[in-house]
């Protein structure tokens, strides 16, 4: 769990696709904004910081041009944001 304000390891991280979806979400944003076609490859760190969300900072390669290349994400997730909405059952 993230200390208050501090930027702290992220625990099994590489557990969690959500990390995963994050680098993808920033790396398509990057792509749109820098009209640039750098594609995900893994992440490879995480760690967070808590303020009024979490912040997590998201080591990630990505390859360029087919060059390897490693970026950081910064990502704020908010509190009541939604991470996932699916369909149970048709009750």
């Amino acid at each position: 769990m993230a200390v208050p304000g501090g930027i702290t390891p992220t625990k099994d991280w590489q557990n969690a696709l959500k990390f995963d979806d994050l680098a993808r979400s920033a790396v398509f944003g990057y792509n749109i904004e820098q009209n640039t076609q750098l594609e995900f490859k893994k992440v490879t760190d995480v760690k967070e910081q808590l303020v009024s969300g979490i912040i997590y900072y998201i080591t990630l390669e990505v390859a360029d041009g087919g060059q390897k290349k490693t970026y950081v994400a910064k990502v704020f997730v908010k509190p009541g944001e939604v991470e996932e909405f699916k369909l149970v059952n048709d009750a």
